[in-house]
């Protein structure tokens, strides 16, 4: 039978769930910034090259020889 009057088994349970959430809190940042990461780099290889000038670099694609 469970003493209502018990407070250590309450506090094994909040500590637990302090701990539970600590960890999840930690694995969620991490994951966060796993994805920022990634979008960063998707973005840099997506993105048109620019030229000296500031016009963007499209390479040879669709230009026809004169």
């Amino acid at each position: 039978m469970i003493d209502p009057n018990d407070k250590s088994a309450s506090q094994n349970s909040k500590q637990g769930r302090a701990s539970r959430d600590d960890r999840l809190k930690s694995a969620l940042r991490e994951n966060l910034k796993r994805r920022k990461l990634q979008a960063r780099e998707r973005a840099a290889i997506t993105e048109p090259s620019q030229n000296d000038d500031g016009t963007l670099d499209e390479g040879t694609a669709g230009k026809a020889d004169d």
